[in-house]
Protein backbone atom coordinates (compact mmCIF):
# COMPACT_ATOMS: atom_id res chain seq x y z
CA UNK A 1 0.00 0.00 0.00
CA UNK A 2 1.32 3.25 -1.02
CA UNK A 3 2.54 6.30 1.66
CA UNK A 4 1.14 9.65 1.08
CA UNK A 5 4.52 10.94 0.10
CA UNK A 6 4.21 8.11 -2.41
CA UNK A 7 1.00 8.61 -3.61
CA UNK A 8 2.03 12.07 -4.12
CA UNK A 9 4.78 11.39 -6.01
CA UNK A 10 3.41 8.78 -8.11
CA UNK A 11 0.61 11.40 -9.05
CA UNK A 12 2.86 13.81 -10.20
CA UNK A 13 4.82 11.13 -12.20
CA UNK A 14 1.40 10.27 -14.06
CA UNK A 15 0.30 13.88 -14.73
CA UNK A 16 3.96 14.53 -16.60
CA UNK A 17 3.70 11.28 -18.90
CA UNK A 18 2.58 11.98 -22.02
CA UNK A 19 -1.18 10.58 -21.74
CA UNK A 20 -3.04 10.86 -18.75
CA UNK A 21 -6.60 10.19 -17.71
CA UNK A 22 -9.54 12.32 -16.92
CA UNK A 23 -11.92 12.02 -14.02
CA UNK A 24 -14.39 9.65 -16.37
CA UNK A 25 -11.12 7.00 -16.92
CA UNK A 26 -10.95 8.80 -20.60
CA UNK A 27 -7.41 8.79 -21.94
CA UNK A 28 -6.69 12.57 -23.63
CA UNK A 29 -3.10 13.31 -25.33
CA UNK A 30 -1.31 16.35 -23.56
CA UNK A 31 1.45 18.52 -25.39
CA UNK A 32 4.76 17.89 -25.28
CA UNK A 33 7.22 20.57 -23.53
CA UNK A 34 10.04 21.60 -24.94
CA UNK A 35 12.98 21.60 -22.72
CA UNK A 36 15.19 24.07 -23.89
CA UNK A 37 19.02 22.60 -23.85
CA UNK A 38 21.50 24.53 -21.66
CA UNK A 39 23.65 27.14 -22.97
CA UNK A 40 27.17 25.92 -22.43
CA UNK A 41 30.12 27.73 -24.90
CA UNK A 42 32.90 26.23 -22.50
CA UNK A 43 32.13 22.54 -22.83
CA UNK A 44 31.77 23.12 -26.67
CA UNK A 45 35.29 24.87 -26.81
CA UNK A 46 36.62 22.08 -24.48
CA UNK A 47 34.98 19.53 -27.16
CA UNK A 48 36.26 21.42 -30.32
CA UNK A 49 39.84 21.79 -28.46
CA UNK A 50 40.37 18.25 -27.75
CA UNK A 51 39.59 17.63 -31.38
CA UNK A 52 42.62 19.89 -31.87
CA UNK A 53 44.42 17.83 -29.64
CA UNK A 54 43.80 14.69 -30.24
CA UNK A 55 44.63 15.03 -34.04
CA UNK A 56 47.85 16.69 -33.14
CA UNK A 57 47.04 19.62 -35.59
CA UNK A 58 46.42 18.22 -38.45
CA UNK A 59 43.81 20.23 -39.93
CA UNK A 60 42.70 17.76 -42.30
CA UNK A 61 42.31 14.83 -39.86
CA UNK A 62 40.39 17.99 -37.33
CA UNK A 63 38.21 19.00 -40.17
CA UNK A 64 36.91 15.07 -41.18
CA UNK A 65 36.75 15.10 -36.77
CA UNK A 66 34.40 17.76 -37.05
CA UNK A 67 32.59 16.87 -39.84
CA UNK A 68 31.46 13.30 -38.11
CA UNK A 69 30.91 14.92 -34.70
CA UNK A 70 27.71 16.09 -33.63
CA UNK A 71 28.51 19.63 -31.94
CA UNK A 72 25.65 21.91 -32.08
CA UNK A 73 27.51 24.69 -33.93
CA UNK A 74 24.11 26.64 -34.81
CA UNK A 75 24.38 27.56 -31.56
CA UNK A 76 28.44 27.86 -31.18
CA UNK A 77 29.86 28.96 -34.26
CA UNK A 78 31.06 32.21 -32.60
CA UNK A 79 32.74 29.87 -30.07
CA UNK A 80 34.15 27.69 -32.49
CA UNK A 81 36.00 30.52 -34.33
CA UNK A 82 37.41 31.56 -31.46
CA UNK A 83 39.13 28.29 -30.95
CA UNK A 84 40.37 28.10 -34.65
CA UNK A 85 41.97 31.69 -33.94
CA UNK A 86 43.32 31.61 -30.08
CA UNK A 87 43.54 28.42 -29.09
CA UNK A 88 40.42 27.91 -27.24
CA UNK A 89 37.74 30.22 -25.83
CA UNK A 90 37.53 34.14 -25.41
CA UNK A 91 35.79 35.76 -22.85
CA UNK A 92 32.78 37.81 -24.11
CA UNK A 93 33.42 40.49 -25.95
CA UNK A 94 36.54 40.71 -26.05
CA UNK A 95 40.36 38.95 -27.00
CA UNK A 96 41.22 37.81 -23.59
CA UNK A 97 41.33 34.43 -22.97
CA UNK A 98 39.16 32.30 -21.12
CA UNK A 99 39.20 29.84 -18.78
CA UNK A 100 39.18 25.99 -20.19
CA UNK A 101 41.45 24.17 -22.87
CA UNK A 102 43.37 25.73 -25.28
CA UNK A 103 45.69 24.00 -28.03
CA UNK A 104 48.78 25.10 -29.73
CA UNK A 105 47.44 24.92 -33.40
CA UNK A 106 45.84 28.31 -33.82
CA UNK A 107 46.26 31.02 -36.81
CA UNK A 108 47.61 33.41 -34.01
CA UNK A 109 49.94 30.33 -33.13
CA UNK A 110 51.43 29.90 -36.08
CA UNK A 111 54.23 31.83 -37.36
CA UNK A 112 53.61 35.00 -39.39
CA UNK A 113 54.16 33.20 -42.84
CA UNK A 114 51.82 33.00 -45.29
CA UNK A 115 52.85 29.48 -45.97
CA UNK A 116 51.93 28.58 -42.65
CA UNK A 117 48.55 30.64 -42.24
CA UNK A 118 46.65 29.44 -45.37
CA UNK A 119 46.18 25.74 -44.61
CA UNK A 120 44.18 27.45 -41.90
CA UNK A 121 42.15 29.45 -44.28
CA UNK A 122 41.75 25.93 -47.04
CA UNK A 123 40.80 24.46 -43.09
CA UNK A 124 38.09 27.01 -42.50
CA UNK A 125 36.84 26.73 -46.28
CA UNK A 126 36.13 23.38 -46.08
CA UNK A 127 34.23 23.71 -43.01
CA UNK A 128 31.84 26.26 -44.32
CA UNK A 129 31.37 24.46 -47.70
CA UNK A 130 29.01 21.99 -45.14
CA UNK A 131 27.99 24.72 -43.21
CA UNK A 132 27.89 27.89 -44.44
CA UNK A 133 26.06 29.26 -41.98
CA UNK A 134 28.75 29.68 -39.73
CA UNK A 135 30.23 32.54 -42.41
CA UNK A 136 28.06 34.91 -40.36
CA UNK A 137 29.90 33.54 -37.23
CA UNK A 138 33.07 34.23 -39.16
CA UNK A 139 32.27 37.67 -39.59
CA UNK A 140 31.20 38.10 -35.52
CA UNK A 141 34.28 36.77 -34.64
CA UNK A 142 36.93 39.15 -37.20
CA UNK A 143 34.82 42.16 -37.03
CA UNK A 144 35.50 41.82 -33.01
CA UNK A 145 39.34 41.03 -33.43
CA UNK A 146 39.66 43.92 -35.78
CA UNK A 147 37.94 45.93 -33.72
CA UNK A 148 40.42 45.56 -31.26
CA UNK A 149 43.55 45.22 -33.18
CA UNK A 150 45.07 47.05 -30.31
CA UNK A 151 44.67 44.21 -27.94
CA UNK A 152 46.64 41.96 -29.80
CA UNK A 153 50.68 42.26 -30.10
CA UNK A 154 51.88 43.59 -33.17
CA UNK A 155 53.04 39.82 -34.63
CA UNK A 156 49.38 38.82 -34.58
CA UNK A 157 48.38 42.00 -35.89
CA UNK A 158 50.28 40.93 -38.59
CA UNK A 159 49.12 37.27 -38.79
CA UNK A 160 45.25 38.61 -39.00
CA UNK A 161 46.29 40.78 -41.58
CA UNK A 162 48.08 37.83 -43.66
CA UNK A 163 44.75 35.59 -42.79
CA UNK A 164 42.31 38.41 -43.90
CA UNK A 165 44.07 38.82 -47.51
CA UNK A 166 44.61 34.89 -47.93
CA UNK A 167 40.97 34.72 -47.35
CA UNK A 168 39.98 37.04 -49.92
CA UNK A 169 42.68 35.53 -52.11
CA UNK A 170 41.36 32.08 -52.20
CA UNK A 171 37.42 33.32 -52.41
CA UNK A 172 36.26 32.52 -48.82
CA UNK A 173 33.03 31.51 -49.20
CA UNK A 174 30.26 34.47 -48.96
CA UNK A 175 33.24 36.92 -47.10
CA UNK A 176 31.83 40.70 -47.57
CA UNK A 177 34.74 43.37 -47.96
CA UNK A 178 33.03 45.15 -45.31
CA UNK A 179 33.61 43.16 -42.58
CA UNK A 180 36.88 43.90 -42.89
CA UNK A 181 37.08 47.89 -43.98
CA UNK A 182 34.54 49.13 -42.07
CA UNK A 183 35.42 47.90 -38.31
CA UNK A 184 38.34 49.25 -38.75
CA UNK A 185 37.51 52.67 -38.86
CA UNK A 186 37.52 53.03 -35.05
CA UNK A 187 38.74 56.96 -34.76
CA UNK A 188 41.37 55.01 -31.78
CA UNK A 189 42.46 52.40 -33.77
CA UNK A 190 43.36 55.30 -37.33
CA UNK A 191 44.62 58.06 -34.91
CA UNK A 192 46.98 55.27 -33.11
CA UNK A 193 48.40 53.85 -36.48
CA UNK A 194 47.11 50.37 -36.36
CA UNK A 195 44.75 50.58 -38.92
CA UNK A 196 47.31 51.70 -41.45
CA UNK A 197 50.24 49.64 -40.17
CA UNK A 198 47.44 46.38 -40.76
CA UNK A 199 45.53 47.82 -44.12
CA UNK A 200 49.24 48.25 -45.54
CA UNK A 201 50.21 44.32 -44.58
CA UNK A 202 47.12 43.28 -45.87
CA UNK A 203 47.72 44.80 -49.00
CA UNK A 204 50.88 43.90 -49.51
CA UNK A 205 49.96 40.37 -48.77
CA UNK A 206 47.02 40.67 -50.93
CA UNK A 207 48.71 41.72 -54.40
CA UNK A 208 51.39 38.83 -53.84
CA UNK A 209 48.59 36.37 -55.67
CA UNK A 210 46.10 39.41 -57.26
CA UNK A 211 46.44 41.94 -59.11
CA UNK A 212 45.71 45.75 -58.50
CA UNK A 213 42.09 45.64 -60.25
CA UNK A 214 41.24 42.68 -58.11
CA UNK A 215 42.43 44.78 -55.17
CA UNK A 216 40.56 47.83 -56.58
CA UNK A 217 37.37 45.69 -57.00
CA UNK A 218 37.67 44.54 -53.03
CA UNK A 219 37.78 47.79 -51.59
CA UNK A 220 34.88 49.26 -54.36
CA UNK A 221 32.57 46.31 -52.03
CA UNK A 222 33.95 47.32 -48.77
CA UNK A 223 32.89 51.11 -49.96
CA UNK A 224 36.29 51.98 -49.50
CA UNK A 225 37.86 52.72 -52.96
CA UNK A 226 37.17 56.41 -52.60
CA UNK A 227 38.07 56.84 -49.23
CA UNK A 228 41.68 55.39 -48.45
CA UNK A 229 42.60 58.07 -46.62
CA UNK A 230 40.53 57.07 -43.79
CA UNK A 231 43.01 54.45 -43.24
CA UNK A 232 45.35 57.14 -42.35
CA UNK A 233 45.18 59.15 -38.88
CA UNK A 234 44.00 62.69 -38.99
CA UNK A 235 46.49 64.83 -39.51
CA UNK A 236 48.43 62.46 -42.17
CA UNK A 237 45.42 62.37 -44.73
CA UNK A 238 47.22 63.94 -48.14
CA UNK A 239 47.96 62.84 -51.37
CA UNK A 240 51.61 63.30 -50.55
CA UNK A 241 51.26 61.43 -47.46
CA UNK A 242 49.82 58.45 -49.07
CA UNK A 243 52.23 58.46 -51.72
CA UNK A 244 54.70 58.46 -49.43
CA UNK A 245 53.96 55.51 -47.52
CA UNK A 246 53.24 53.27 -49.81
CA UNK A 247 56.10 54.42 -52.34
CA UNK A 248 58.47 53.46 -49.25
CA UNK A 249 56.11 49.94 -48.61
CA UNK A 250 56.78 48.70 -52.37
CA UNK A 251 53.22 49.59 -53.87
CA UNK A 252 53.90 52.31 -56.64
CA UNK A 253 51.07 50.96 -58.91
CA UNK A 254 48.35 51.75 -55.80
CA UNK A 255 49.84 55.42 -55.64
CA UNK A 256 49.50 56.21 -59.11
CA UNK A 257 45.81 54.29 -59.06
CA UNK A 258 45.04 57.16 -56.31
CA UNK A 259 46.70 59.86 -58.13
CA UNK A 260 44.69 59.18 -60.90
CA UNK A 261 41.58 59.06 -58.39
CA UNK A 262 42.14 62.33 -57.29
CA UNK A 263 43.22 63.79 -60.59
CA UNK A 264 39.49 62.81 -61.78
CA UNK A 265 38.10 63.98 -58.61
CA UNK A 266 39.61 67.40 -59.52
CA UNK A 267 38.72 67.39 -63.16
CA UNK A 268 34.95 66.51 -61.80
CA UNK A 269 35.16 69.62 -59.55
CA UNK A 270 36.86 72.07 -62.45
CA UNK A 271 34.36 70.77 -65.05
CA UNK A 272 31.10 70.91 -62.69
CA UNK A 273 32.10 75.07 -61.50
CA UNK A 274 33.27 76.05 -65.07
CA UNK A 275 30.25 74.51 -67.03
CA UNK A 276 27.70 76.27 -64.11
CA UNK A 277 30.07 79.89 -65.35
CA UNK A 278 29.41 79.01 -68.98
CA UNK A 279 25.41 78.66 -68.28
CA UNK A 280 25.13 81.29 -66.25
CA UNK A 281 27.35 83.79 -69.15
CA UNK A 282 29.76 84.70 -66.63
CA UNK A 283 31.93 87.42 -67.43
CA UNK A 284 35.24 86.08 -69.60
CA UNK A 285 37.90 87.06 -66.90
CA UNK A 286 36.09 85.39 -64.05
CA UNK A 287 36.27 82.33 -65.79
CA UNK A 288 39.77 82.40 -66.59
CA UNK A 289 40.47 82.96 -63.58
CA UNK A 290 38.06 79.69 -62.63
CA UNK A 291 40.40 77.78 -64.48
CA UNK A 292 43.61 78.98 -63.25
CA UNK A 293 42.91 78.30 -59.77
CA UNK A 294 41.61 75.01 -60.63
CA UNK A 295 44.79 73.86 -62.94
CA UNK A 296 46.91 75.37 -59.52
CA UNK A 297 45.16 73.13 -56.73
CA UNK A 298 45.15 70.24 -59.23
CA UNK A 299 48.72 70.51 -60.82
CA UNK A 300 46.64 69.62 -64.33
CA UNK A 301 49.36 69.48 -67.24
CA UNK A 302 48.84 72.11 -70.07
CA UNK A 303 47.54 69.65 -72.48
CA UNK A 304 44.77 68.18 -70.61
CA UNK A 305 43.98 71.82 -69.55
CA UNK A 306 43.49 72.17 -73.26
CA UNK A 307 41.35 69.54 -73.23
CA UNK A 308 38.94 69.79 -70.71
CA UNK A 309 37.78 72.94 -71.49
CA UNK A 310 36.85 72.28 -75.39
CA UNK A 311 34.64 69.36 -73.67
CA UNK A 312 33.47 71.87 -70.97
CA UNK A 313 32.21 74.11 -74.02
CA UNK A 314 30.99 71.63 -76.41
CA UNK A 315 29.74 69.69 -73.35
CA UNK A 316 27.45 73.33 -72.77
CA UNK A 317 25.93 73.90 -76.74
CA UNK A 318 22.02 73.08 -76.47
CA UNK A 319 22.33 70.60 -79.57
CA UNK A 320 19.48 70.15 -82.48
CA UNK A 321 18.52 66.15 -83.11
CA UNK A 322 18.02 67.03 -86.64
CA UNK A 323 18.77 70.50 -87.69
CA UNK A 324 22.38 70.22 -89.12
CA UNK A 325 22.59 73.47 -90.28
CA UNK A 326 21.45 74.55 -86.55
CA UNK A 327 24.25 72.89 -85.03
CA UNK A 328 27.13 74.29 -87.11
CA UNK A 329 25.70 77.69 -86.00
CA UNK A 330 25.47 76.22 -82.66
CA UNK A 331 29.02 74.94 -82.69
CA UNK A 332 30.77 78.39 -83.97
CA UNK A 333 28.85 80.64 -81.92
CA UNK A 334 30.48 78.54 -79.14
CA UNK A 335 33.71 78.77 -80.59
CA UNK A 336 33.51 82.75 -81.19
CA UNK A 337 32.08 83.61 -77.74
CA UNK A 338 34.67 81.25 -75.68
CA UNK A 339 37.37 81.72 -78.11
CA UNK A 340 39.71 84.27 -75.99
CA UNK A 341 39.16 81.33 -73.21
CA UNK A 342 41.07 79.14 -75.54
CA UNK A 343 43.48 81.81 -76.58
CA UNK A 344 43.97 82.16 -72.88
CA UNK A 345 45.60 78.46 -72.38
CA UNK A 346 46.55 77.83 -76.00
CA UNK A 347 49.91 79.63 -75.63
CA UNK A 348 52.03 77.21 -77.99
CA UNK A 349 52.22 75.05 -81.32
CA UNK A 350 52.24 72.02 -79.49
CA UNK A 351 48.87 72.49 -77.39
CA UNK A 352 47.01 73.95 -80.25
CA UNK A 353 47.95 70.56 -82.46
CA UNK A 354 46.49 69.01 -78.99
CA UNK A 355 43.39 71.00 -79.24
CA UNK A 356 42.68 70.13 -82.98
CA UNK A 357 43.21 66.56 -82.45
CA UNK A 358 40.63 67.03 -79.67
CA UNK A 359 38.21 68.72 -81.95
CA UNK A 360 39.04 65.44 -84.37
CA UNK A 361 38.40 62.58 -82.46
CA UNK A 362 35.20 64.47 -81.02
CA UNK A 363 33.71 65.32 -84.82
CA UNK A 364 34.70 61.53 -85.69
CA UNK A 365 32.75 60.07 -82.55
CA UNK A 366 29.80 62.37 -82.38
CA UNK A 367 27.95 61.80 -85.27
CA UNK A 368 26.18 64.93 -85.11
CA UNK A 369 29.36 66.98 -85.48
CA UNK A 370 31.22 64.74 -88.22
CA UNK A 371 30.76 67.06 -91.26
CA UNK A 372 31.41 70.21 -88.74
CA UNK A 373 35.15 69.37 -89.01
CA UNK A 374 36.10 72.09 -91.24
CA UNK A 375 33.68 74.60 -90.11
CA UNK A 376 35.05 74.37 -86.66
CA UNK A 377 38.91 74.47 -87.76
CA UNK A 378 38.31 77.27 -89.96
CA UNK A 379 36.22 79.30 -86.89
CA UNK A 380 39.27 78.57 -84.74
CA UNK A 381 41.46 79.95 -86.63
CA UNK A 382 39.45 82.98 -87.52
CA UNK A 383 39.81 83.83 -83.86
CA UNK A 384 43.14 82.95 -83.60
CA UNK A 385 43.31 80.11 -81.41
CA UNK A 386 44.92 78.28 -84.32
CA UNK A 387 47.97 79.62 -86.32
CA UNK A 388 48.49 78.29 -90.14
CA UNK A 389 51.54 76.81 -89.24
CA UNK A 390 49.42 74.41 -86.81
CA UNK A 391 46.58 73.36 -89.03
CA UNK A 392 49.35 73.26 -92.14
CA UNK A 393 51.19 70.34 -90.23
CA UNK A 394 47.85 68.27 -89.04
CA UNK A 395 47.06 68.32 -92.17
CA UNK A 396 50.31 66.89 -93.91
CA UNK A 397 51.89 65.06 -90.81
CA UNK A 398 49.05 64.58 -88.66
CA UNK A 399 49.03 61.32 -86.63
CA UNK A 400 45.88 60.62 -85.09
CA UNK A 401 44.00 57.74 -87.18
CA UNK A 402 40.34 58.59 -86.09
CA UNK A 403 38.02 59.81 -89.21
CA UNK A 404 41.47 61.40 -90.38
CA UNK A 405 41.00 60.49 -94.32
CA UNK A 406 37.54 62.18 -94.59
CA UNK A 407 38.67 65.18 -92.31
CA UNK A 408 41.86 65.62 -94.34
CA UNK A 409 39.28 65.87 -97.68
CA UNK A 410 36.86 67.67 -96.30
CA UNK A 411 39.88 70.49 -94.93
CA UNK A 412 41.40 70.22 -98.31
CA UNK A 413 39.92 73.63 -99.85
CA UNK A 414 40.30 75.87 -96.87
CA UNK A 415 44.26 74.12 -96.58
CA UNK A 416 44.73 75.17 -100.27
CA UNK A 417 43.04 78.75 -99.64
CA UNK A 418 46.00 79.03 -96.80
CA UNK A 419 49.05 77.54 -98.97
CA UNK A 420 47.92 80.12 -101.68
CA UNK A 421 47.79 82.87 -99.03
CA UNK A 422 50.89 82.05 -97.76
CA UNK A 423 52.40 81.69 -101.40
CA UNK A 424 50.73 85.46 -101.91
CA UNK A 425 52.77 86.60 -98.90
Amino acid sequence: MLQHGSFVNCYVLCYLTVFVCNYSGQRIKTRKRNIAAPLDPAAFADAVVQIYLDNAGDLELIAKSIESSDLNFSRYGDTFFEVVFTGGRTQPGTTKPDEGERHPHSVLDCEAKRELILPSVIYIQKILRRRPFLIKNLENVMRRFLQSLEFFEENERIKLAIFTALAFSQKLSGLPPETVFQPLLKDNLVGKGLVLTFITDFFKEYLIDNSLDDLISILKRGKMEDNLLDFFPSGKRSAEAFSEHFTKAGMASLVEYNDNKIFEVKVKEMKSAITTQISEEADLSEVIETVKQHVKDAKLPEIEVVRILWDILMDAVQWSGKNQQQNVNLALRQVKTWAKLLNTFCTSGKLELELLYKVQVQCYEDTKLMKLFPEIVRSLYDQDVLAEDTILHWFRKGTNPKGRQSFVKALEPFVKWLEEAEEEE
